[in-house]
């Protein structure tokens, strides 16, 4: 049986993380291995550059660092976790991928969209994601949430709403622009009409509609 690669992307506050649950709980009833990762992440050595980038105080890690450190953790995620299981069949949910490097680093703080796609394509080796779900709403709403669930609260009090807007922005232009392989869905209705449209945007793709 062949693997899937679905990636879970969006600001803070749109409820990606509780859908990766749901979706890899019914997986998991319809007989597939599911590998729950994240990025930065989802190996010891690759969670530790992510503590490096988002832990709060110490030293300022600068735009361009900030983009080579998750480029360095998405190539040991990519190689030691995401590649093998995908290899031995399994469905691979992971929270962000090189999506959100485009909507952080380059919507929200300006880095070149050539310098994010060749750190990419090298952390990456070319693995693309067969589906991507991008889960959108409002800034304001989703920081709302995001605060009332006590959700990343270090970034979120260090960033400017204007980096988030500046993110989801190109996060719809991305969607835009492959249509074909990220799916957006409105984050703002009811979690179990959110979870019908992710199995809905999938299922067909792995032969369970």
């Amino acid at each position: 049986m062949a693997g899937c690669f679905v990636t879970f992307e969006g600001i803070e506050g749109v409820g990606k993380s509780t859908q990766l649950a749901a979706l890899a709980h019914r997986l998991r009833d319809a007989g597939r291995e599911v590998i729950e990762t994240r990025e930065p992440g989802g190996t010891p050595l690759a969670e530790r550059i992510r503590a490096v980038v988002l832990g709060a105080g110490g030293e300022p890690v600068p735009p361009a660092a900030e983009l080579i450190l998750m480029a360095a953790a998405r190539a040991v995620h990519v190689a030691n976790l995401v590649r093998p299981a995908l290899a031995r069949g399994a469905c691979v949910l992971c929270d962000r991928y090189t999506d959100a490097t485009h909507a952080y680093q380059g919507g929200g703080r300006g880095l070149p969209e050539g310098d994010i796609d060749a750190l990419n394509a090298i952390a990456t080796g070319g693995l693309a994601p067969d589906l991507t779900l991008l889960f959108d709403a409002p800034v304001a709403q989703a920081l709302e949430r995001a605060r009332g669930r006590g959700l990343a609260a270090e970034r979120i009090e260090a960033e400017h709403a204007a980096v988030f807007e500046r993110a989801r922005a190109r996060y719809l232009e991305r969607a835009a622009r492959e249509p074909g392989r990220i799916v957006t869905i409105d984050a703002r209705a009811s979690e179990p009409a959110v979870a019908a449209a992710v199995w809905a945007a999938l299922a067909p793709r792995l032969g369970l509609a």
